[in-house]
């Protein structure tokens, strides 16, 4: 509970600021909870929520929040404590929302009078951290090729998943550290989740479980969707597609197919790396 004199400077050295008193004082009162902060991290670590982390790193004149005040952003814009409230936090929480999807911190100065129109007067400098960005890679088919890429791909911070519903495919302990799928292909895409951050690659033993697979999952969020095969068989599967209004000629055109960066491959473990190549190269030109 904030008493009559502490409520009176806090109106005094807000009044002046693009957000009400009571806004202020609520959210004051909420970020002042270190523990629920903390808590939530937690939270969000363990469920593996798109989020970012806010933090005031600076300030200089009057300001609506010092040093160290703290706000987390989650993927939908909802917020866990305040940086300040008004345009200021409006605007954090817009680049908070691009960053979790980018997967890549910022640093950002606000003049809050000229850049946003808050008669404060002062400077704030935000330090923005995405606090879950996992790249998911799902491997449909776990063969020479998806198990080289499986392993190449987790050095390089994948969260990797593979489906394969062949008897005793994963026996092997080369697996040992993956999500690994047993079952039907079509099963697994109905119970999978995808999202703006998962690479899918498509490289089963059977063309046809290409295709169907291709058909499953090409409309599935995703950042990148790329499959294995030859000019011809590609040329034969885009004809079939459109002929059969499976996908249209721009959603043909979105699918990475022959699949990978090109140069002069020919054993499972250089074609796993052309693969790889291509996911860093799509992953950090978002």
């Amino acid at each position: 509970m904030i008493i009559k004199s502490s409520w009176n400077r806090f109106r005094n050295k807000t009044k002046n600021c693009n957000f009400t008193d009571i806004e202020a004082v609520d959210r004051i009162n909420q970020d002042n909870s270190m523990q629920r902060i903390y808590g939530t991290l937690e939270e969000i670590v363990n469920s593996q929520k798109p989020a970012a982390l806010c933090i005031v790193i600076e300030t200089q004149g009057s300001t609506p929040r010092k040093t160290g005040a703290k706000m987390i952003v989650l993927a939908d814009g909802s917020s866990i404590g305040s940086i300040g409230g008004g345009s200021v936090e409006k605007e954090v929480t817009e680049m908070a929302r691009h960053i979790i999807g980018s997967g890549k911190p910022a640093k950002v100065t606000f003049n809050l009078d000229h850049d946003l129109g808050m008669h404060c007067g002062g400077t704030m400098e935000v330090y923005i951290e995405p606090l879950i960005s996992v790249q998911k890679l799902f491997i449909f088919g776990a063969g020479h090729i998806g198990r080289s890429l499986a392993i190449f791909a987790k050095e390089l911070g994948f969260s990797v998943t593979l489906f394969d519903p062949r008897e005793e495919i994963f026996r092997d302990e080369v697996f040992t550290g993956f999500t690994c799928i047993n079952k039907d292909y079509f099963k697994a895409i109905e119970e999978a989740v995808f999202d703006e951050h998962t690479y899918v690659v498509i490289v089963t033993p059977k063309h046809i479980s290409d295709e169907e697979i291709l058909a499953g999952v090409a409309r599935k969020p995703n950042a990148y969707v790329g499959m294995i095969g030859s000019n011809r068989k590609v040329d034969l599967l885009k004809k079939k597609f459109l002929e059969n209004n499976i996908m249209t000629p721009g959603e043909l055109a979105s699918i990475d197919m022959p699949i990978g960066i090109k140069f002069k491959a020919d054993t499972p473990q250089e074609i796993a790396i052309s693969i790889l190549a291509k996911l860093i190269d799509v992953r950090n030109s978002k």
